[in-house]
Parts: structure tokens; C-alpha cells; sequence
């Protein structure tokens, strides 16, 4: 009972005046008009920056591009950013010459300007040029028109240069994507190009193969040949001397003419198997000889292909066509002289022919024998001068064949390894189309848009304040809390000093001095919830909790300055005003605590009003409230710390008085 009758005594002393009624009514209402006001006027600033007036200076003149299909267009992205940005109207755009808007920065009609150059569009298509240059937003601010609008300028900066980044971004990324796809079709081109190529170089393949068959053969032939002319050489060379001879024995003619006839009928028909041998030689000879022009003209063309292609130099078709060119010239000189034996072997055996007849002549007419085995002496010495050359003629023959062998050998392996080269480069070049991001131009447009944007931020929030104001309503209840029971205590007496000095009974004095500016600090923070959550609309996740623990903060507050009181009076007073500037440094209301210096730091752990911001955020937006009881917990023990405190005052000035004690108070 002596509690409340001390607590009912202070509170009829505070209302027992109209002036007390009205001070006290003034007092309470402290913290809620400094927090209702306070957050009432920052309750969404962000929402309103449609009012801040900024100057949009856009001085482009434009520039000219051109796309992958080569053709050219002018683009003006200076005006594309202008429209776009008095249509989002976040901020109040207002379009000025750069005169307008360097007078209006400095004049405060522009609380900042943003002004896009002359060389705008220039430099932001100068990517795909040789000469690169990174285009500029000009940003011009004032920092006294307003420090935090220069703060919201960098922002709406940075947005913009965002979507110009993003725009110009998705059409450079077109571009390039588009310039893969005119490389893949470019690429199929080319692999259709190396496939004709691949079969070309088997097509010549083949033919150099043939010629390397038929060089073989000529040889062959030639060597037969040779063969041939040597026996028919030396046939002539014995038919020579035997007419010799008959001339000489003509006496033993009828006899000798019928040995003879047998012989010439012989040697006719050695001579007719000889002259188709020849035939037959030079028939190949002349097949073969026709072929070069077709060959050399076929070699040609194949090397012409190589070159174009870069798969061989001028220089190495040059050579090889050089190289072959002596080949062709013998095997035509070679036939030449082939078809020259040819007649000469059936010229021989017509002769051989006729020298049978004639021997059957002369066995039948043996008295005009001498004058036929003249004229046979003669033909026979004929036949040995022809065989001769046939048989040189055949020798050269031979010895140019294994030439035109060896280099048809060659090309037919120059060829092979051109073709395995055709092979590959075919192949390679497939498998190079399959690397390529070759898309259609819907997955193109898709591919450029995610090439210029290519991430996303989704904010997943585990608590959220729903407005700027919600946001800062923690810091400034708390602060409102300790303003208003440091308000209460200009009127309140911490202690009655008669009931100190009648009752002696420091606990229940202690008490009773708490309990006055308690119960008030209660009725404040009722009011501030109030405002808070009815006037003010912001949504509370733990409403009781949160009341609970304002009151709890409030009665805190009011025990630290009771304290102060007892024990320092004015000074202890006025040091409640220290605390409370510290505490509205330290507490960690704004900005995070831990970008505070290293000193003021350490004192947000040290001061009540950091624990009082963290709980009524746990318990305003739905946080941890394990955290919140924790912060419970350290109120608490600044509570019971500070009544320890006061109780010892109290209880020394139960036994002691102090010439402080007895000078009355310069505030109350």
C-alpha cells in the first residue's frame, strides 16, 4: 500500500495545477508526436520521387549502322532513351537545353541533370567498328539542393546505364549470333565444295592409276618390240648373204631355188607374225599417245582446283606440271617413231611376202632367177637398214617408258594424298558446323535477349518492412521512448525524499519512483502503437508482443534515468541526454552498427537502445523470436541493473544526506 499511496501522491502533485495538467499532457505527448511526425513524413519518400524535379538534356545527333546482311539504317538511341524515360516517370523529368540545365542545377529548379552527348549513338555502335569507345551519361549534381538526392541520382544513373547496357547488349549479341549463322551456311558451302573436291581427286586418282597400267604396258610392247626388230635384223642380215651366195651358185639354182622357196615361204611368214606384232604396238603406242593431250588437260584442271582451294600453291602445280611434260613429249615422239617401224614392218613383210612368191617364181622359172635374186639382194639389204631402225627406234621406245612409269607413279600417289586431304578437310569443316551455335532467328532473339541481361536477382526476403517509413519505425519507437521518459523526468521527482527520510524503507521508495514514470511510459508507448498501426497503417506481425516489449523498453529507459537521477541529479539528468545522442549514433537505426567506428561500435553492445531496435524489429516484421526473447533478456538486466543502482541511492540516503541533497534541483 505504500507504493501505490506513494505513486498516487506524485501523480496528484503533477496534476494538481491547471499548468501541471497541461505540462504533464505536453510531456506525454512527446514521443508521439516525434514519432508519428518523424514517420509520418518518411513513410514511402521513394514512392513520391515522381516530384523530384530532374533535367534531361539530349543532345544526340544520331549515327548510322549496319546490319549482317550488309545493309545500313540510322538509329537515334539518344531520343529511344529519352521516351522511355518519361514514360516510366520514377523521377519528374523535365526536358531543358544544356544552358536550362546548368542554370537549373545551380538555381535549384533541377535537383540534379542528366544529359546524353552529341556523340551518344555514335559510341554505342562503335563496338562493331575498328574504333571502339564506351559512350558516357553525363551525371550533374548539387549537393545543396540535396545531399540524399545526389544519393538517388547515382541510382537513376545506374538504372539507366542498366538499360542501355541491356538494349544495346541484345543487339550486339543478335548481330553476333546472326554472323554464326551466315558462317554456317558459309560452312555447308564450303562442305559441299570439299565433297566435289573429294570426288574429283578419286576421279583422278583412277585416271593416273590407267596411265600408270598403260606406261607399264607401252613398256612391254616396246621391249617386244625391240626383241622383234633385232630377230628381223638379223633375218635380213642372213637373207642378204644367202642371195649373195645364190648369185654365186647359180648354177645349182633348180635345186637351191626349191630349198630357197621353202625358206622365203618361212621367213614370209616370220615376217607377217612380226608385222602384226607391230601392228598390234603401235595400235597401243598410238592409244596411249592419244590419251596425253586429255591427260595433261585433265592435270590441269585438277591443279587449278588444288590452287583455288589453297590445298596446294601455284608454284608446286607449276612444277608438277613440269615434271610431266617431258613425259608426254616422249610418249608422242615414241609413237611417232612406232607408227614409222609399223609401216616399215608391213612394208617388210610384203616384202618377205613377194620374196616367197618370187622364190616360187624362180623354182618355177629358174632362168629368170638371177635377175629376181638380184633385186631380192637388194630388198633384203633394204629390210636389214629398216630393221635397224625399228630396232633403234624400239631401244629408245624403252627407255622412255619407264620414265613415263615412274612418273605416272607419282602422280597417282600426289593424287591419293590429295584426296586423303580433300577427305579430311571435308570432315573437318562438318565437324566444325556441328561446333557452331547455329539457331533459328526465334532462339537467336531468345539466346541475345539472355546474353544481355543473364542474370536475374529473385529476392527472397525472410522478413519485410512494407514501406521506407515501416523500415525506420523500430529506431525512432525506441528513440520516441527514451525522449519521452527523459521528458517526463523534467516534472517527475525520482524519490520523495520525506518518504525517504520518514519511511526508511528504500526498496519500496525505489520502487515507488519507478513505477510513476513506468506507468506513464506505458500509457506513451500505447499511444505510439496507436499511431504506429492505426494512423500510420503499418502492419505489425506479433502486435502484442511487440506492444509487450515497448513498455518493457519504456520501463527500462526509466530505470537508467532514475539512476542517474538519484545519484547525480542535474548531472545524472543531463547525462540522459548524452546517452540518448550516443545511443541515436549507436544504436544501429539506419545504417548497419557495424559500419560505425571501432569506438562507437563497441558501445552499440554496451547501450540498451540497440537491443530495444533489434527486438521491436523481430517482432514487427516476423523475425527470430528467439532473438526477441533475447533482447528481453538484456533489457531486463539493464532494468535490474539500474533499480540495484537506484535501491542503493535510496538506501544511502536513508542513512547519509549529502549537501546535494539538500539543494534543490535545477530541473523540476
Amino acid at each position: 500500500m505504500i507504493i501505490v499511496t506513494l505513486v498516487r501522491t506524485e501523480l496528484r502533485r503533477l496534476t494538481s495545477s491547471k499548468m501541471g495538467i497541461v505540462a504533464l499532457i505536453a510531456l506525454m505527448c512527446v514521443p508521439v508526436i516525434y514519432a508519428g511526425l518523424y514517420l509520418w513524413g518518411n513513410n514511402d519518400p521513394y514512392g513520391n520521387l515522381k516530384d523530384v524535379p530532374v533535367g534531361l538534356v539530349v543532345e544526340d545527333t544520331g549515327a548510322t549502322q549496319t546490319d549482317s546482311d550488309g545493309a545500313t539504317s540510322t538509329v537515334n538511341y539518344g531520343d529511344e532513351v529519352r521516351d522511355e524515360l518519361l514514360r516510366d516517370n520514377s523521377v519528374k523529368w523535365i526536358e531543358a537545353s544544356a544552358a536550362e540545365a546548368k542554370k537549373g542545377v545551380s538555381d535549384g529548379t533541377f535537383d540534379f541533370v542528366l544529359t546524353l552527348g552529341t556523340d551518344f549513338s555514335a559510341d554505342l555502335t562503335s563496338p562493331i567498328t575498328t574504333s571502339p569507345k564506351r559512350a558516357s551519361v553525363e551525371l550533374t549534381t548539387n549537393d545543396t539542393n540535396s545531399f540524399l538526392a545526389t544519393t538517388i541520382a547515382g541510382n537513376v544513373a545506374e538504372k539507366v546505364r542498366s538499360s542501355i547496357a541491356e538494349k544495346v547488349g541484345k543487339e550486339a549479341a543478335l548481330q553476333f549470333l546472326d554472323g554464326f549463322a551466315d558462317v554456317g551456311t558459309s560452312l555447308e558451302t564450303a562442305i559441299d565444295g570439299a565433297n566435289q573436291l573429294a570426288e574429283g581427286t578419286a576421279t583422278a586418282a583412277n585416271g593416273a592409276a590407267i596411265l600408270s597400267a598403260g606406261a607399264a604396258t607401252v613398256n612391254d610392247g616396246a621391249q617386244q618390240l625391240s626383241t622383234g626388230a633385232s630377230q628381223v635384223n638379223s633375218g635380213a642380215s642372213d637373207l642378204d648373204s644367202g642371195l649373195q651366195q645364190l648369185a654365186d651358185a647359180t648354177s645349182t639354182l633348180p635345186a637351191d631355188t626349191a630349198a630357197l622357196n621353202t625358206g622365203a615361204q618361212d621367213v614370209a611368214a616370220g615376217n607377217a607374225e612380226l608385222a602384226k606384232q607391230g601392228a598390234t604396238a603401235a595400235a597401243d603406242a598410238n592409244t596411249l599417245a592419244a590419251q596425253v593431250p586429255q591427260a595433261r588437260t585433265d592435270i590441269i584442271a585438277l591443279l587449278t582446283t588444288l590452287v583455288d582451294n589453297k590445298t596446294i600453291t601455284q608454284a608446286q602445280a607449276d612444277e608438277i606440271l613440269a615434271t610431266l611434260d617431258p613425259v608426254g613429249r616422249q610418249v608422242t615422239d615414241a609413237n611417232t617413231r612406232i607408227q614409222t617401224l609399223n609401216g616399215q614392218l608391213a612394208a617388210l613383210a610384203a616384202g618377205s611376202q613377194q620374196v616367197a612368191d618370187g622364190t616360187a617364181t624362180l623354182a618355177a622359172s629358174a632362168p629368170t632367177l638371177a635377175g629376181g635374186i638380184s633385186d631380192a639382194s637388194i630388198g633384203a639389204s633394204t629390210l636389214a637398214g629398216g630393221a635397224q631402225q625399228l630396232a633403234d627406234g624400239s631401244s629408245e621406245l624403252a627407255a622412255g617408258t619407264p620414265a613415263l612409269a615412274s612418273g605416272a607413279a607419282e602422280l597417282q600417289t600426289g593424287i591419293l594424298k590429295l584426296d586423303d586431304g580433300a577427305h579430311q578437310l571435308a570432315s573437318g569443316l562438318t565437324d566444325g558446323l556441328g561446333k557452331l551455335p547455329i539457331e533459328t532467328a526465334e532462339q537467336r532473339e531468345k539466346s541475345a535477349s539472355i546474353i544481355s541481361n543473364p542474370a536475374s536477382i529473385d529476392t527472397n526476403a525472410v522478413t519485410k518492412a512494407s514501406t521506407y517509413g515501416a523500415g525506420m519505425a523500430p529506431f525512432f519507437i525506441s528513440l520516441a521512448a527514451w525522449i519521452g521518459i527523459y521528458a517526463l523526468f523534467l516534472i517527475i521527482k525520482p524519490l520523495s525524499k520525506r518518504a525517504v527520510t520518514a519511511l526508511r524503507k528504500p526498496v519500496r521508495v525505489t520502487a515507488a519512483g519507478l513505477m510513476t514514470p513506468g506507468i506513464l511510459g506505458a500509457i506513451q508507448m500505447i499511444a505510439v502503437f496507436a499511431i504506429v498501426t492505426l494512423a500510420l497503417g503499418y502492419s505489425v506481425a506479433n502486435p502484442l508482443g511487440m506492444l509487450g516489449f515497448m513498455i518493457v523498453t519504456s520501463v527500462t529507459y526509466a530505470a537508467i534515468i532514475l539512476a542517474l537521477n538519484i545519484w547525480l541529479g542535474s548531472v545524472g539528468q543531463f547525462l540522459g541526454l548524452v546517452l540518448m545522442v550516443l545511443q541515436l549514433v549507436t544504436a544501429g537505426g539506419t545504417f548497419p552498427w557495424q559500419t560505425l567506428p571501432g569506438p562507437l561500435a563497441a558501445l552499440h553492445h554496451a547501450l540498451p537502445m540497440g537491443y530495444a531496435v533489434d527486438g521491436i524489429r523481430q517482432l514487427m516484421y516476423g523475425g527470430n523470436l528467439a532473438l526477441a526473447w533475447g533482447d528481453v533478456a538484456v533489457l531486463l538486466a539493464f532494468l535490474v541493473g539500474a533499480l540495484a543502482l537506484s535501491w542503493l541511492g535510496a538506501r544511502r540516503m536513508t542513512r547519509t544526506r549529502t549537501l546535494r541533497d539538500l539543494r534543490p534541483s535545477l530541473i523540476g
